[in-house]
């Protein structure tokens, strides 16, 4: 039967890794006896199992989605060593919260590639912290895979070599989802929008992405000459929801995270500038919590009732057999993200086992290779372990979508259009998928 235990890592001699382990806080999951106190780090492709890590905020900004997403990789885990692990041996997992700061995240990786030596790491969902992240990851040759960093810059920086090939994503960019959002837009005859965004990689690259293609299809960005953009630490927005909702629009884009989102969408309210002007928003504030958040009006309705937004989809061929595995093991419907969460931990330990290599060398060789075609197409993780242990070339289809991982770590998706009804439910409406 398989067991999964947790403890802190013990074992740190050095004042540098004692600070690392104050910075961020870890747990190690292993089905291999429960024996989570060993420090002992891989030194040798077969000699030790494959190690992971994941690196995603169970604290912060946006906790309420990542916890979902956090979830999802010790499920895949189990479910791996469940039927043999990697290269004959079980799979460990030490999970960090990166608590959606930049700093915690890096600490955090720098743990994970350093002290834990890890082969690869799920993560991290803030296109801040995977900025932050990414480069102690190929400076220390880990695969980093992250389920939610959308932000275009990553796309820019692989084709520029600076990863070296250590870094891929489950969901598609920003560059992709700032177009779909904009055709929404013209669709449901906004012609005339402003944006304001959280001031990091993810909000200033969808803000470029939208107002490009916004532009293009013939709408006028109201505040293009001086864009809003907030500090991610903020608590107060009144001079931001103020900015943002002046010159008429049609309708304001909100790029937010969770709680900082709900805190400026409620000044705004409470200003009185959202009347008679739409909302739309993105993947950042797709959270069963935020409705609640913001509050209600003075009519008992939900004040972000009928906004509209975006969020990457999930429309993969192992989509079923994942929700059903999460209900059984769970309860309930995984989360956003949480399908991408799966798949980016289904890519390290497949790569691993194609590379017969728990290294993360041998990770980073073989994850286009395991996600896209020529192969035998699997959707179960364990066919696919399968067959690569008897040498067969495999295409792995995944929960969120064929992950066909391209030449800069890119994949190309689908978006669900999302709508918040008057019971502060969210409801998914219909789905847009970007023109190439």
């Amino acid at each position: 039967m398989v067991k999964i235990s947790a403890s802190l890592t013990l074992g740190l001699t050095t004042l540098a890794t004692g600070f690392l382990m104050a910075a961020c806080s870890s747990t190690t999951y292993t089905t291999d006896g429960g024996n989570t106190n060993s420090t002992t780090s891989p030194t040798s492709s077969n000699n030790t199992g494959l190690k992971i890590g994941s690196l995603l905020p169970t604290t912060g900004d946006l906790a309420s989605i990542g916890q979902q997403m956090a979830a999802a990789v010790p499920l895949l885990v189990e479910t791996v060593n469940a039927c043999g692990g990697v290269n004959g041996q079980p799979v460990t997992l030490v999970a960090v919260d990166d608590q959606t700061d930049p700093k915690a995240g890096a600490a955090g990786m720098t743990k994970l590639a350093t002290v834990d030596k890890v082969a690869g790491v799920v993560g991290s969902f803030a296109s801040s912290v995977s900025t932050a992240a990414v480069s102690i990851a190929a400076q220390n040759n880990v695969m980093l895979i992250s389920p939610g960093s959308t932000s275009p810059k990553f796309t820019e920086l692989a084709q520029k070599g600076d990863f070296k090939g250590f870094w891929a994503r489950t969901v598609p960019p920003d560059s992709y989802q700032g177009p779909a959002l904009a055709e929404l837009a013209i669709k449901k005859g906004y012609k005339r929008v402003s944006t304001v965004v959280i001031n990091n990689d993810y909000g200033v690259g969808f803000e470029k992405a939208f107002v490009q293609a916004f532009e293009k299809l013939g709408g006028t960005v109201v505040n293009k000459n001086n864009p809003v953009r907030y500090d991610p630490k903020a608590t107060t927005f009144e001079t931001e929801a103020t900015a943002a909702f002046a010159g008429k629009p049609d309708a304001v884009l909100g790029v937010f995270y969770v709680e900082t989102g709900s805190l400026l969408l409620k000044s705004a309210y409470q200003q009185g500038l959202t009347n008679g002007v739409q909302i739309m928003l993105t993947d950042g504030m797709k959270s069963d919590e935020f409705p609640a958040q913001v509050g209600k009006a003075a009519d008992g309705k939900f004040i972000v009732s009928g906004v509209i937004g975006t969020v990457p989809g999930s429309d993969g061929k192992a989509l079923e057999a994942f929700t059903k595995l999460w209900q059984s093991k769970k309860g309930g419907s995984p989360g956003e993200f949480a399908p991408q969460a799966w798949d980016a931990a289904a890519l390290l330990v497949l790569a691993a086992q194609a590379a017969k290599d728990n290294t993360g060398v041998g990770v980073s060789s073989k994850i286009r290779e395991v996600s896209n075609a020529p192969g035998v197409e699997v959707t179960d993780v364990c066919e696919g372990l399968k067959l690569l242990k008897e040498g067969k070339d495999i295409n792995y289809q995944g929960a969120s979508g064929n992950v066909d991982v391209d030449a800069n770590g890119d994949v190309i998706g689908v978006y669900d259009v999302w709508t918040v009804q008057d019971d502060g439910k969210l409801k998914v409406i219909d789905k847009v998928t970007p023109k190439q």
